[in-house]
């Protein structure tokens, strides 16, 4: 088992790295947070766009009546036409950092560059305007001083990147005033007041640079207490009620996996004990799944707790999505691919049933399907051995596991767990009987507005054969199967996942092929970003 304590990347010393080390490339920042970054250009982008142009508009007016009189409004001067530019520039760089196709650290260099440009803008606007010959040259910090640090709060590049851009940004305002006097528009006298005037924005730039470094420090702060053992984690590919998905890679063999962390305050907020007793079970449910061997079983690599008390599971990744989503994007399946993958979803509780393992919260969303090497609609069972909260209170939405009442949900929750008795494996016999129902209609078993309510209608309801709900033929055989799941009384279920396994490969409908399914995956998948999913 790895050891559960966070480590540190050794970081390459290579010339390559070190160049790019010294000129401040973001790299070693995680994706997410560069795009984070990236968000937050956009947004300041646009809402400089709208500064610019108020203060423009505003400005112009302000000109016109104390000044220009009864002047032309539609009068354009270089001023004028360096706020269009400046607005045009804050417009473009908004609708380009929007792009989240693009390279974040990319984006966050055209930021700087930005941060350039409207420092050029700012720099020629002030020396634009003619000033009498008497007037002194005083020292003054100008707005760009403030926005080199605004940018450098806002962009987590490194020192290297920060001082050139600032040096660019503060070196505007001299070249502002060299080229307002050479047009005639400002007198500066001798060349020491071009500094002079402006020395306090240099100052600026050691303080940009100390922030810049801060905002970088943080972030690979961040990358750092993802890494969980022997594995580096990358961007987050999913957020549940229990915890985060991220994508994660092995550090010496590269495999691609998928870690789950969960948070002792969401196990059991408040609770000391209640969260010492939690981590204690996630240890030996954890142990228990690790053992399970069924192809149809999602893969459990590794598994520990972080100096945090952070709870972790290092799973395959994925390829496809789960249940829940496929039909919900989808609509319900046809009764023989239904068939197929009730089955695969049996071959794992049944493996689990006689190891003395009760999953307790089968579900759509916890059945992922996908592409395994050359097969595909390949079953995969999730959340084996996942902790559930120990507390007494709350109630969630119908869909979300249950951090109340008893572990699973409430749209599939056995009546016997309702009513706190112990749970064997019949109790995932129902809800498997459940996650049948919504995959042939679409539609849950019973429909409620809140989690009390459909578990009041598990406990004492009746279903409706699922053959009334659906838009499909559903065989009488599969129909049958599937009420006998969802009988209240625990005896009258069938006797294990294996039962029903068999009683599926039974049915004499036309086998869901290979062949079609390929061809549905290869019309209907969802986009790759969507698609990596480990819970």
């Amino acid at each position: 088992m790895a050891d559960p304590r966070i480590v540190c990347p050794e970081i390459p010393r290579s010339a390559p790295d070190l160049l790019r080390n010294a000129l401040g490339a973001g790299g070693d920042l995680p994706e997410d947070i560069l795009r984070q970054a990236s968000r937050r250009l956009s947004i300041t982008a646009l809402l400089m766009s709208v500064t610019y142009l108020v203060a423009w508009l505003l400005g112009r007016a302000t000109t016109f009546a104390l000044i220009r009189g009864d002047g032309d409004w539609t009068t354009l001067d270089g001023g004028d036409a360096i706020a269009i530019v400046s607005i045009a520039l804050s417009v473009g760089l908004w609708r380009y950092a929007r792009n989240t196709d693009r390279d974040p650290e990319f984006i966050l260099d055209v930021g700087l560059a930005y941060m350039v440009a409207i420092s050029f803008g700012l720099g020629m606007l002030m020396h634009w305007s003619p000033v009498p010959h008497e007037w002194p040259m005083l020292p003054m910090i100008s707005w760009i001083g403030p926005i080199m640090l605004i940018f450098a709060a806002l962009l987590p590049t490194t020192p290297g990147k920060t001082l050139v851009a600032g040096l660019l940004a503060a070196s505007m305002n001299p070249l502002g005033m060299m080229l307002g006097q050479a047009s005639g528009q400002f007198h500066y006298g001798s060349q020491g007041n071009v500094l002079l005037m402006h020395y306090p924005d240099y100052l600026l730039i050691p303080v940009a640079i100390v922030i810049s470094r801060v905002m970088t420090g943080l972030g690979l702060q961040v990358a750092k207490a993802r890494e969980m053992g022997s594995y580096e984690l990358g961007e987050r590919i999913g957020l549940g009620a229990m915890g985060e998905v991220y994508r994660a890679k092995h550090r010496m063999f590269a495999r691609p996996a998928a870690i789950k962390l969960i948070r002792p305050d969401t196990v059991a907020p408040g609770d000391t004990e209640a969260a010492l007793l939690a981590v204690k079970r996630f240890r030996r449910e954890a142990e228990a799944a690790a053992r399970l061997r069924s192809p149809h079983t999602v893969a459990l690599y590794d598994f520990g707790v972080t100096a945090d008390q952070t709870l972790y599971f290092v799973m395959e990744l994925l390829d496809g999505m789960d249940l829940q989503t496929m039909v919900s994007t989808y609509g319900p399946l046809p009764a023989n691919r239904t068939i197929y993958l009730l089955r695969q979803v049996c071959d794992s509780l049944d493996e689990a049933h006689a190891t003395g393992l009760v999953h307790r919260d089968i579900k759509p969303a916890n059945i992922h399907v996908g592409r395994v090497g050359l097969k595909h609609d390949f079953v995969k069972v999730l959340d084996f051995g996942l902790v559930k909260s120990l507390n007494s209170e709350g109630v969630l939405d119908s869909q979300t596991t249950q951090d109340g009442l008893t572990p699973g949900t409430p749209a599939y929750m056995p009546p016997e767990a309702v009513r706190g008795e112990p749970l064997d494996g019949r109790a995932d016999i129902y809800a498997l009987g459940c996650v049948g129902y919504y995959l042939l209609t679409g539609k849950m078993v019973f429909e409620a507005d809140t989690g009390l309510k459909m578990i009041a209608s598990h406990l004492q309801s009746i279903p409706v054969p699922p053959s009334r709900r659906a838009h499909i033929i559903v065989p009488a055989a599969l129909e049958d199967l599937l009420m006998r799941c969802l009988e209240k009384d625990p005896a009258n279920r069938p006797g294990g996942a294996d039962e029903v396994g068999q009683a599926l490969k039974a049915m004499a409908v036309d086998p869901w092929t290979q062949a079609e399914a390929m061809e549905w995956w290869q019309v209907h998948a969802l986009p790759p970003e969507r698609q990596a999913k480990a819970s």
